[in-house]
């Protein structure tokens, strides 16, 4: 394949082309007289020719078994254009699928006409679906400041909770509408998710790059299937391009805040029925184009700000949406859910009054639903733990329409007379925490806890306190680095799982990352056993090397695979005591000398760490000492814990009133 000179690549381009990590661009380029000099960029950031880099790499033996799709990117980026980029990348689509057909977009140039006939080449060579899903994700990438799409986890969420909302029987074929489509995240989910005869899929996008991509992402989704899909490019609330159509399911994410949304021209609007949105509630309107456009007892499930919840502006329209029993239920989603990651959105479920009554009796209360709790703190990756997340708001959805039914915690029924006070605020946390006030029997049970903590962080104290120390006996160290070279101990460094790999339950082991490390500790990944570098067994030490989440213990339980940054070490139970080892290397002066510290994100050298050396028989007595040592910080965790919910409890119950002395 031919590469333009002018195209230029940064070294981390170049480390993605060759599928090594940058530092190995960068040594390359200090050490190979040969490696092709910068064309422009900066110092910091240099940028190089594609064509030269391409080459370098051939003549060098740097390239791995990749594909042109590497090669190909690079072109597209240097188009710089975004919407240019996006609709060569939906051109390709078309000349994969049609080769011989001679219609071209009037908005592309000769370049990015003929970039979409090598993508579409490359495409029919290497898969047409795999090189167009690259080309997405890279541009989905490049453009991410620009673009707000939905996470492939919450758009099933949202499509699995209107299939099980919506009422009434299909008649033929499914519809689905998405008025704001993007680049056809929801519409996507829609048609994977449901397995029924016949489904029809509409969406609507105002920019006609983001609506090209979302209908060829469903022609490979939709292919060989009974499925209609029709992608329009239009303003969804000034120009409706499905005026009239009434769907079974509407799942929308739509714009946030944004003022210019046709208040103005639509202010006498027949969707309105709920109320003329303010000018400064554009969700509301999206809320009601979706009603519009519902069948009786169809379900649309929306993402929106939290502020549309509780805004003085919208309350009138909040309030017609619950009287109606339209509004059936509220769900408050953990921060990373989408963008914008650092807010905790939510979904509206809505549902079209149905012909005929339901037992739940529509309208006499909705359903708030508080899921913040499934946030992944300390994690790198945005994003709640999805599958605890999918599987509680849809136990607490399931029995919508069942009033008798039991929910699960920080889920709870609230009477319409509750909601449509001043304020018709509808966020639910503001009464998912009331639901849950522990009563006089649990805050009993809890004291009885606390006390028991305390009586055994007593017993430690005792004997922690009567510890001594020699200062004047000089002490002997090795640093772990001389125990492997001696032969005491085995090293094994975790990396990063394959992601080519598809393991089977019967085949795999956990996997245990730092930010596991960061929540709770307990593995969340699973990974085929002969495909991890390090997998501990029962008395192996496990080291975390990296500061924010520095730590060392033995390994108790079944084996558990370890990624990136995290160490075993097997030691000679002949020459170490694995528990002694432990105490050593969790030392916090062990971790500063070891470590750089310039962040909380800084490795620490494992080698570097510092290990006591003492005879194999005057280590039970120092390992034991630290064991000792582990209960009580363990002991001092849980007792803070529980004495903090304690006081909060109390707190609260103090500040409703009720004490009797």
């Amino acid at each position: 394949m031919s590469t333009p000179k002018a195209v230029p690549v940064s070294l981390a381009e170049i480390a993605r082309i060759a599928g090594v990590g940058r530092a190995a661009v960068s040594n390359w380029r200090r050490r190979h007289d040969s490696f092709p000099t910068r064309i422009g960029g900066t110092d910091v950031s240099p940028q190089f020719s594609l064509a030269e880099v391409e080459q370098w790499l051939r003549d060098n033996g740097k390239l791995k078994d990749i594909g042109g799709r590497e090669f190909l990117w690079p072109r597209f980026e240097a188009l710089g254009s975004r919407d240019e980029s996006g609709l060569a990348i939906a051109e390709s689509v078309r000349l994969m699928r049609a080769p011989r057909a001679r219609v071209a977009q009037s908005e592309l140039s000769g370049t990015a006409r003929e970039l979409a006939g090598e993508a579409a080449r490359l495409g029919r060579s290497e898969g047409q679906r795999e090189t167009f899903e690259f080309l997405l994700q890279r541009w989905l990438e490049t453009h991410v400041r620009q673009l707000s799409t939905t996470p492939s986890q919450l758009a099933s969420l949202m499509t699995r909770i209107a299939l099980t909302i919506r009422l009434g029987r299909v008649e033929g074929e499914l519809t689905v509408l998405d008025p704001a489509c993007g680049t056809g995240h929801l519409s996507a989910a829609a048609a994977q998710e449901y397995d029924g005869p016949g489904l029809v899929v509409l969406g609507c996008e105002r920019d006609p790059a983001l609506a090209a991509l979302a209908s060829s992402r469903l022609g490979f989704i939709t292919e060989n299937r009974n499925v209609r899909t029709e992608i329009a490019a239009a303003d969804a609330l000034r120009d409706d391009p499905f005026a009239g159509m009434r769907a079974d399911i509407a799942l929308c994410n739509p714009p946030f805040n944004e003022r210019d949304w046709g208040y103005e021209e639509l202010a006498t609007d027949q969707r309105w029925t709920h109320g003329l949105p303010p000018r400064t509630e554009p969700e509301l309107a999206w809320v009601q184009h979706l009603l519009s456009h519902l069948k009786p007892g169809g379900a649309a499930v929306v993402v929106l700000p939290p502020a549309v919840a509780s805004r003085k502006a919208g309350r009138r329209i909040r309030g017609s949406l619950l009287r109606t029993g339209v509004l059936r239920a509220v769900v408050a989603l953990p921060p990373g859910s989408a963008q914008p990651h650092s807010v905790s959105l939510q979904l509206w479920v809505l549902r079209a009054v149905p012909d005929s009554p339901v037992p739940a009796a529509p309208g006499q209360n909705a359903l708030l639903v508080d899921a913040t709790g499934f946030a992944r703190p300390g994690a790198r990756e945005p994003g709640p733990d999805w599958d605890a997340l999918g599987a509680f708001v849809l136990s607490a959805l399931e029995v919508l329409d069942h009033p008798d039914a039991d929910l699960p915690e920080s889920a709870v029924r609230v009477p319409l007379l509750d909601l449509l006070d001043d304020e018709v605020d509808v966020t639910p946390g503001r009464y998912t925490a009331s639901s849950t006030e522990p009563s006089g029997v649990e805050m009993a049970a809890s004291w009885g806890q606390l006390g028991g903590f305390l009586t055994d962080l007593a017993g430690h104290v005792q004997h922690l306190s009567k510890l001594g120390f020699e200062s004047d006996t000089p002490q002997v160290t090795a640093t772990v680095g001389d125990l492997v070279k001696a032969g005491a101990l085995t090293l094994l460094a975790g990396q990063q799982p394959s992601e080519t790999a598809t393991p089977s339950p019967e085949t795999t082991v956990p996997l245990l990352t730092v930010p596991d490390l960061l929540m709770d500790g307990a593995p969340r990944g699973r990974v085929p056993a002969g495909s991890a570098n390090a997998v501990v067994g029962e008395g192996d030490v496990v080291v975390a090397g990296v500061v924010r989440a520095f730590k060392a213990w033995v390994h108790e339980g079944p084996p558990v695979a370890l990624g990136p940054q995290l160490y075993a070490l097997r030691v000679d139970p002949e020459k170490l005591d694995a528990h002694f080892l432990a105490g050593c290397l969790r030392a916090p002066a062990n971790g500063r000398q070891a470590g750089t510290h310039a962040s909380s994100s800084s490795r620490i050298d494992i080698r570097r760490l510092q290990v006591l050396q003492l005879p194999l028989e005057e280590q039970a007595g120092y390992a034991e000492t630290f064991r000792r040592l582990r209960t009580f910080e363990d002991l001092l965790t849980e007792a803070q814990g529980l004495g903090k919910g304690l006081v909060n409890d109390v707190s609260d119950r103090l500040a409703g009133g009720g004490l009797t002395l």
